[in-house]
């Protein structure tokens, strides 16, 4: 399963508060975080929402395994 890395690039200060509470609930709490989150419709509506906000990057199994050292 491909998966998502999401990374707030933008503040979410003087956004609406569904774009903050969308950043949160992706689990961007300060700028520049990065999370991976699964590649399904949920995830890439919320990220669309806040496309202006974030850097989406495509991460397959392989190379999220290197990251990690393993």
């Amino acid at each position: 399963m491909s998966r998502l890395r999401i990374t707030l690039r933008r503040s979410v200060i003087g956004h609406p508060k569904d774009q903050k509470d969308t950043a949160r609930a992706l689990g961007l709490n300060r700028l520049n975080a990065t999370v991976v989150r699964p590649d399904d419709p949920a995830v890439r509506g919320m990220v669309r929402k806040i496309s202006h906000l974030v850097a989406i990057e495509q991460v397959d199994a392989q190379e999220e395994g290197k990251q990690r050292g393993q």
